[in-house]
């Protein structure tokens, strides 16, 4: 893959043009037994001092043909975990559910789009006894800006032309994007149509591993992780929970990113929210009144971490597409453990880097192990957020 080094300068330059800035544990093995080869982060990506001071995923090791996820903290197939994830864009809307495949990803980023609803940009790293993922619907430039940070592969159905068209072509992005007007490169092995009685077209449109596997070969996508990558987290060690580290914090068991009351910052339509279960200690995903479920299994979708990134919106046109500003920093509140830890994001480094997530104190916040839910929070409707 390219390496797509950008410098701080132009990311800023980026940032203006974008309108603004429980797992199941599992014991590691005791005995090494050989050398990861891994990407190595930049010098200034190093642990905080409180990284330092808590137990935290360092070095990453093989063991025993498995390796600690970048995304999830998880041990998994070391194929799995040093191979670029794959970020499939997913409708969200209640005449597309359910979504199949969804609860297998290990990153999920939900962010407005026009309309007043959400969308999502779901990260996998485990996909390879999928049979398809969907249905899969339109790109928009915000998305594409937050997958370039994990060096994923983008999948999309469908652009948004005015402001997508020229950024999803360029050679630093790899995407695997369905025929439309606007892709320069299309790959129609990777898509194909799913019968959903009672269903519109566009939500029929699904993203078929074999195929896009096909098409990665055929557009000669590298399929390893830059030498420079940058992990997104920073995960408490082993048997280890990160919601001790924070002991002080306040707690929340109900979190709305939208709120309760319906409002036009996107969550209002179908006024989700998230129910951390002490139990298992994970957050469970409700939306439109009713658990939200991934039709694959039945079962509901539910994360290790809840993250709200606040960022500044606007809205573009009369179409009402919005822009949405994921480089710079801002606001954001992390949910682990229970626990309410408030900070900031940061994302100054370029394209190629993902945000990183800091405490009130400027250290870097410590995540659980297991999947997480990032909400991009309309900054200009924050004051709807809610959570106790």
């Amino acid at each position: 893959m390219k390496k797509r080094l950008i410098t701080a300068m132009v990311g800023i330059i980026t940032c203006i043009l974008l309108v603004g800035c429980g797992k199941t544990e599992e014991k590691e093995p005791q005995q090494v037994v050989e050398e990861a080869v891994v990407p190595t982060a930049e010098p200034n990506e190093a642990p905080t001092a409180m990284a330092e001071s808590f137990p935290v995923i360092k070095k990453r090791e093989v063991v025993s043909g498995k390796m600690q996820s970048y995304l999830t903290g998880e041990w998994k197939a070391t194929s799995v975990v040093t191979r670029r994830p794959i970020a499939v864009m997913i409708p969200n809307n209640a005449p597309a559910m359910p979504q199949y495949g969804i609860s297998r990803a290990s990153v999920i980023y939900e962010a407005p789009v026009e309309g007043r609803i959400t969308r999502l940009m779901a990260v996998f790293e485990d996909f390879d006894d999928l049979d398809r993922i969907g249905p899969v619907r339109s790109s928009r430039d915000y998305f594409v800006y937050v997958a370039m940070g994990y060096e994923a592969i983008y999948c999309n159905w469908g652009l948004a032309r005015p402001y997508v068209e020229e950024l999803i072509n360029r050679d630093t992005v790899q995407n695997i994007s369905a025929a439309v007007e606007g892709i320069y490169h299309p790959a129609n092995e990777a898509y194909g149509r799913v019968s959903r009685p009672g269903y519109a077209t566009e939500f029929t449109g699904y993203l078929f591993i074999d195929g896009m596997m096909k098409a990665a070969d055929r557009l000669g996508y590298d399929w390893s992780y830059d030498k420079a990558y940058v992990p997104p987290f920073t995960f408490a060690a082993d048997n280890v929970r990160a919601e001790t580290n924070y002991g002080n914090a306040p707690g929340a068991t109900l979190i709305y990113p939208g709120g309760q009351q319906g409002n036009k910052g996107g969550y209002g339509a179908y006024n989700p929210y998230f129910e951390y279960h002490e139990q298992d200690k994970l957050y469970y995903r409700y939306q439109d009144g009713k658990a939200q479920v991934d039709e694959l299994d039945g079962k509901q979708l539910a994360v290790s971490n809840v993250v709200f990134q606040y960022c500044h919106g606007e809205v573009r046109d009369s179409h009402d597409y919005l822009a949405f500003g994921v480089h710079g920093e801002g606001e954001a509140i992390v949910f682990t453990g229970g626990k309410v830890i408030k900070g900031t994001w940061k994302r100054y480094d370029g394209d190629a880097t993902p945000a990183k997530f800091y405490d009130e104190k400027g250290q870097e916040i410590i995540f659980n192990q297991g999947k997480t839910w990032i909400c991009n929070i309309w900054k200009e409707y924050g004051e709807f957020v809610e959570y106790r």
